[in-house]
């Protein structure tokens, strides 16, 4: 493992009061649940009346769905810390990546239906357990019952930095809601390219939306920084999974990075590609990422001079277990 931190920011301190952030939170259920008559939550817009049962491209009711729920450490360092980052896995996804190592829950429906209590509920026992934050993954489709959920836990005394771990397949109208909600941002950078994106994600906008979103969470938290125990309290870390034979892509997502966002923001260059669900049906997908690739990769990102860069090891060099299937994260 090796990797470059932001170093601590004394400029941190408390967060804002909990009645203001409480206030926040009802003003922006409100803007989001509007949404649902016609849904417009993503950048697909499926207009679909969720109020009323109608389901869109995600699949997803109008109430929350949750797979898992635990303290995570397989975040980057300032994310997982020592006490884990306190990590809620939802149901559904607004993409459909063919190589989804979540499969299960991200488009096969598995997981349980929440009330917004009982969602309250989880965040409360993820800040008693101790962790450093409360990490929402893949939440754009329930954000409405988030919101609820979080202003109830707010009114309970809740506290943690909120982590928004995304694909960063979201419109700039949902990002700016959040503004002075989200604290950090784990947003990936996926592609480069719309017609690879179309193929593998079945996002045939997605590099313009999401360099869009990007650009306004960046905005919304800027450059990662860090408690005196080097604990993440606000900022955005862009992540980018390096598919097998795609270096150009990562090259081209880095430079744009770079050039467009800022190299004060942290990089996080993900090795931990395998074939899973649907990849070996792709020939390109069909292998790990090999070091040589990889490695020319982290090359390319340290010559852009990103401040903040995470490394990972290979697929090929290391495994970790995950929901009961093999995956590799080790930072």
């Amino acid at each position: 493992m090796n990797g470059a931190v932001a170093g601590p920011d004394p400029s941190i301190h408390k967060q804002e009061p909990q009645a203001d952030k409480s206030r926040l939170l009802a003003d922006c259920y409100e803007q989001l649940v509007a949404n649902l008559h016609e849904c417009r939550l993503c950048p697909r817009q499926c207009r679909v009346d969720r109020l009323s049962g109608e389901r869109g491209f995600c699949r997803a009711g109008i109430q929350a769905k949750v797979f898992r729920f635990a303290p995570h450490f397989g975040e980057e360092p300032p994310i997982s810390g020592r006490r884990g980052s306190g990590a809620i896995f939802f149901s559904h996804c607004t993409m459909r990546c063919v190589y989804c190592q979540n499969h299960r829950f991200s488009q096969s429906d598995e997981g349980k239906l929440v009330s917004d209590d009982e969602l309250c509920g989880l965040m409360l026992r993820l800040a008693s357990a101790g962790c450093h934050n409360l990490n929402l993954v893949t939440p754009t489709q329930f954000l409405p019952e988030i919101i609820k959920a979080l202003e109830k836990a707010c009114r309970s005394g809740f506290d943690l930095p909120i982590v928004y771990n995304t694909s960063s397949y979201e419109r700039t109208e949902t990002v700016e809601a959040l503004d002075g909600i989200v604290d950090i941002y784990l947003a990936d950078a996926k592609y480069a390219d719309d017609l690879v994106a179309s193929r593998y994600s079945g996002a045939s906008d997605y590099v313009a939306s999401s360099r869009a979103a990007i650009e306004a969470m960046w905005r919304s938290v800027g450059p990662l920084r860090l408690n005196s125990d080097g604990i993440a309290r606000r900022g955005l870390i862009i992540r980018h999974l390096l598919l097998p034979g795609h270096l150009d892509s990562a090259v081209r997502t880095l430079e744009w990075v770079a050039s467009h966002i800022s190299t004060e923001v942290a990089v996080s260059l993900m090795g931990q590609y395998r074939p899973a669900f649907e990849a070996f049906r792709h020939s390109g997908l069909s292998r790990a990422v090999s070091p040589e690739e990889y490695e020319e990769a982290v090359r390319a990102a340290r010559s852009f001079g990103f401040e903040t860069l995470f490394v990972q090891q290979t697929s090929a060099e290391v495994e970790d277990e995950l929901f009961g299937e093999t995956m590799q994260s080790s930072w």
